[in-house]
């Protein structure tokens, strides 16, 4: 299990377009925020979701890319990220 400060393992992760993201290709660019959630459209995941999207400007000023990882399916990040306009990057 990941802690707060852990270096997070290399992968390769299909996004909510299918496309993957490589996390060596992120590497050294910007900096990274990973945050891993239980589940798609659930009351305190879509509150992170929407903080993080809100938050979003702040980011890009930081130049920082922000992922949020589940073990949801493509689909149903999709449909997570436009139902609620979603700007994270969800893996």
């Amino acid at each position: 299990m990941l802690q707060a400060g852990d270096k997070a393992p290399l992968f390769s992760l299909p996004d909510a377009d299918m496309e993957r993201v490589n996390l060596p290709d992120k590497i050294g660019h910007k900096h990274l925020v990973l945050y891993f959630y239980p589940k798609d459209d659930t009351p305190g995941c879509t509150m992170e979701a929407l903080e993080f999207t809100d938050l979003q400007p702040q980011f890009e000023l930081a130049q920082t890319d922000v992922l949020g990882i589940s073990r949801d399916t493509c689909t149903s990040h999709g449909a997570f990220r436009d139902k609620y306009g979603l700007s994270v990057h969800l893996l």
